[in-house]
């Protein structure tokens, strides 16, 4: 006696499934989220200050700013300037909650990062999301960076350590303030966990955008102080300085 009708035709059908391209929805050959048309349309970050990734006019330069006071951190590693789709991307995973965005643009950066460790980039023994205020984490109900880092950690198989600083101030928006006011905001405003295990360690930071790099380098100072042997940055979009009219960004 037969419980199930007999069927001899295939019961699921996933490998003729198409894949659509998340930002124009045209079919995609493979299972990438993006098509190569739109993946060569993302606002490339090109030339850049060797340190701090601000965009330059000429390459293997170091910006003036990092010349005359050189920042915490070791160096910026970030594929795109803050510019269209990228920052709608952005706000859209941010702000809304988007989390597929999110994911998308995390691949293409752990594709980028690991470009980089081909050509000879440090990796890190471990990454570092930058913590959000504990007032602010409530009202959006997720840490953005946190959610970065654990998706690189499990593509590039590194160590992801969301408990090793903690911010202890809720301070101010950053995007709210002018460059000397963000470093004021962040003075005393992290620090590292009890149990935190950092001397001789290398440590990459994760976060979405580098604006001034207050927060990185406040970051950078508090890891080195105890013991890092050295910070990195890691995120998905660089600003360019304000004024600057070269960037796409809406």
């Amino acid at each position: 006696m037969r419980c199930q009708p007999r069927y001899d035709g295939p019961v699921y059908i996933w490998l003729k499934n198409k894949q659509s391209c998340l930002l124009c929805q045209e079919d995609v050959e493979d299972t990438a989220p993006i098509c190569m048309a739109c993946e060569t349309e993302l606002p490339w970050l090109g030339e850049q200050c060797l340190t701090c990734a601000l965009p330059l006019p000429a390459p293997g330069m170091t910006c003036g700013q990092c010349l005359t006071h050189p920042p915490a951190f070791e160096q910026v590693a970030v594929p795109w300037l803050y510019g269209f789709p990228v920052d709608a991307l952005i706000t859209r995973f941010k702000h809304n909650a988007k989390w597929p965005y999110g994911r998308l643009l995390g691949e293409l950066l752990a594709q980028y990062l690991q470009n980089r460790f081909d050509e000879h980039m440090p990796r890190p023994d471990a990454l570092v999301p930058v913590p959000m205020a504990t007032r602010r984490l409530r009202q959006r109900g997720f840490n953005q960076a946190a959610m970065l880092a654990n998706w690189l950690s499990e593509i590039l198989q590194i160590g992801c350590d969301e408990k090793l600083v903690r911010r202890v101030q809720d301070t101010s928006a950053q995007q709210d303030l002018k460059a000397e006011a963000r470093k004021k905001n962040l003075r005393n405003a992290f620090a590292l966990a009890p149990d935190a295990t950092v001397t001789g360690l290398h440590f990459a930071l994760v976060d979405d955008v580098l604006t001034t790099g207050a927060t990185a380098h406040a970051l950078a100072r508090l890891l080195l102080n105890a013991g890092a042997a050295r910070v990195d940055v890691y995120c998905l979009a660089r600003t360019p300085k304000p004024g600057d009219t070269t960037s796409k960004t809406l």
